[in-house]
């Protein structure tokens, strides 16, 4: 896991908001038609333009708004969209939208690390679990047989990553490659953990926040203070 890849919240709300405004800006395009159901997605641009709200409303998820703020987003997107003037001066509101993404995300990043505190703990007593001092829970599954990379080695690993509750936030063996990463350019409990395998062996890795991607998460696939899973196959140390 990159430690580059943490995307910016208000950025990509940002472009989101752009797209859909530029969209429904557009000179000469056609009024807003009845949304279709979900069954009845057929053509490219239906596919696109909901696909857009999806992926905006992921990023307002970390935001980890109430429903009734939820309504408010879909009305200041509403007016946005289709160019009605807002019911609020927008500019002085615009140097504190930081400071609330900062303020929710910080409150659900404990909220998070509350959560796992009882996986964490528990992991910690699976047979052959090793805790060290950076709070990295290590657990070989399969042995391997060949040499331990340092850490400034590039190497070759399949991997597959979950939350908590066993979301899959990524895998490689779903994209059938395996892929290379130096190791000092990772997540510290992957620079940390990888150093403790052999090539051919397999391992869990149980990430708190700490070391994975901090109280800022990485939106949106992981949230604020996420303690991270990860079954990792280091397959070789690629050559210089």
């Amino acid at each position: 896991m990159n430690r580059a890849m943490r995307p910016a919240l208000l950025l990509a709300i940002a472009a989101s908001v752009a797209l859909v405004g530029a969209a429904c800006n557009k000179p000469g395009a056609p009024a807003a038609s009845p949304s279709p159901a979900a069954g009845d997605l057929q053509t490219d641009d239906q596919k696109i333009l909901y696909a857009v709200g999806v992926m905006l409303g992921k990023n307002v998820a970390n935001l980890n708004i109430t429903p009734a703020e939820l309504e408010l987003v879909k009305r200041g997107l509403g007016d946005g969209a289709t160019g009605k003037k807002p019911a609020v001066d927008l500019e002085p509101l615009q140097p504190k939208i930081q400071a609330f993404a900062q303020s929710r995300s910080a409150a659900q990043a404990v909220a998070e690390k509350g959560k796992a505190q009882a996986f964490r703990d528990a992991a910690a007593k699976e047979a052959g679990a090793v805790t060290t001092n950076s709070g990295l829970i290590f657990t070989s599954v399969k042995a391997g047989t060949g040499k331990s990379p340092s850490g400034t080695d590039t190497v070759r690993v399949h991997y597959r990553g979950t939350l908590t509750d066993g979301t899959e936030f990524d895998s490689s063996y779903k994209r059938g490659q395996p892929i290379e990463f130096p190791l000092n350019g990772v997540i510290p409990c992957w620079t940390e953990g990888v150093q403790k395998m052999k090539v051919g062996e397999k391992a869990k890795l149980v990430c708190p926040s700490e070391i994975a991607y901090g109280d800022r998460g990485a939106p949106p696939a992981i949230p604020p203070g996420a303690t991270l899973v990860f079954e990792v196959e280091l397959i070789d140390i690629v050559k210089k």
